[in-house]
């Protein structure tokens, strides 16, 4: 069975790869970060999924602090002008999606 917010924290790591190749370059520290943050939400939500009661709440927790962890990964890139705005707008909207629907996964 398909949930949606597992399949779009999948998009998002499949629109990451290209930004991560650009900050691999850039700086690993926040390379690995991404690429941990990013797995991490995208291993708790279907965890949560087949859970129950507080142990659902808390995997679509962790998701969400992984998916924000990420996210700030970003905005630090561009910052520092790793990357730049037109290559991260697809993808912080997207993480702002799946961010919105693990609020109400776990309310």
């Amino acid at each position: 069975m398909r949930f949606f917010a597992h399949e779009l924290s999948l998009d998002i790591i499949r629109r990451l790869r290209p930004l991560v190749r650009i900050l691999r370059h850039q700086n690993a520290d926040l390379t690995r970060q991404i690429v941990k943050a990013a797995s991490s939400a995208s291993l708790n939500i279907p965890e949560g999924n087949r859970r129950e009661g507080k142990d659902r709440t808390y995997h679509f927790r962790v998701a969400a602090g992984s998916t924000d962890e990420a996210r700030g990964v970003l905005l630090t890139s561009m910052a520092w002008g790793y990357l730049d705005e037109t290559k991260t707008a697809v993808v912080l909207d997207k993480m702002d999606h799946l961010l919105a629907i693990l609020w109400k996964l776990t309310r």
